[in-house]
């Protein structure tokens, strides 16, 4: 049986022994002041599902109740949904087997973006990142490796800040109002920001951009020849994946 086969099967015999009486009652009001999951709680699930799996985005489900997170496991991606008492995987969203997914790399306005990296590259990244991303942080310092090593590799960076981090869409807005190398570093350093000095016009492009070129989480990282991957590489991995190896 292959490994997603057995993701489902493991997620539906969950399902097979809830009672009605296991879901938290209806409440009014935000969800998120009552609620939180943490990546790790979500990353801790999956792993006990299926080996390999990574999560790309945690978010309230369609279903009151419930969260949504998004995975990735070998070429497929899907949705597990985990009720708020994080004791019941409830579904199984569809499963996506063209993988990996492929974007439009010249629709990218890189004019945009802050900018790491040679100035005349010979090889073009595009990173989709959240300052407080875990794995936006642990990928940034992957990057500065990269381009203290390689003089033919530039990343184009654009901020999407994800819904679960309250904080990051400000920290993402006064990073776009400088469009500074330095304030970016700060911002995925874990540093104070200042108070935007522009309006969000700028931010709310970007995030549409992300979902245009199919960012479903961050970090994302496309390609020039559209290949997209989501999460984190080790600098010696990423190089190789940029290098087509």
């Amino acid at each position: 049986m292959s490994t997603m086969k057995l993701f489902i099967a493991a997620c539906l015999l969950v399902v097979l022994p809830l009672a009605a009486n296991a879901f938290p009652p209806d409440k009014t009001g935000n969800c998120l002041d009552c609620h939180k999951l943490e990546r790790k709680e979500a990353e801790d699930l999956v792993k006990k599902l299926i080996p390999g799996g990574v999560v790309l985005d945690i978010k309230l489900a369609p279903v009151k109740a419930f969260w949504q997170i998004e995975v990735e496991a070998n070429g497929r991606r899907g949705g597990v949904y985990l009720d708020f008492t994080k004791k019941y995987v409830a579904q199984i969203a569809p499963l996506e087997s063209v993988l990996p997914k492929k974007a439009d790399f010249s629709k990218l306005p890189l004019k945009d973006a802050v900018v790491m990296g040679a100035k005349n590259p010979k090889k073009k990244v595009a990173v989709f990142t959240d300052p407080d991303c875990p794995y936006c942080r642990k990928l940034h310092e992957e990057l500065k490796r990269i381009i203290a090593t390689r003089q033919d590799i530039a990343f184009y960076m654009f901020l999407y800040p994800l819904p679960m981090h309250k904080d990051a869409y400000k920290k993402s807005q006064a990073v776009l109002c400088e469009k500074s190398p330095q304030l970016l570093d700060e911002a995925l350093s874990g540093k104070a920001m200042p108070e935007p000095k522009c309006g969000n016009e700028q931010l709310e492009k970007s995030l549409a951009l992300g979902k245009e070129m199919g960012v479903s989480g961050t970090p994302a990282l496309i390609r020039e020849d559209g290949t997209i991957l989501s999460g984190f590489l080790p600098a010696d991995k990423l190089a190789d994946w940029i290098d087509g190896k």
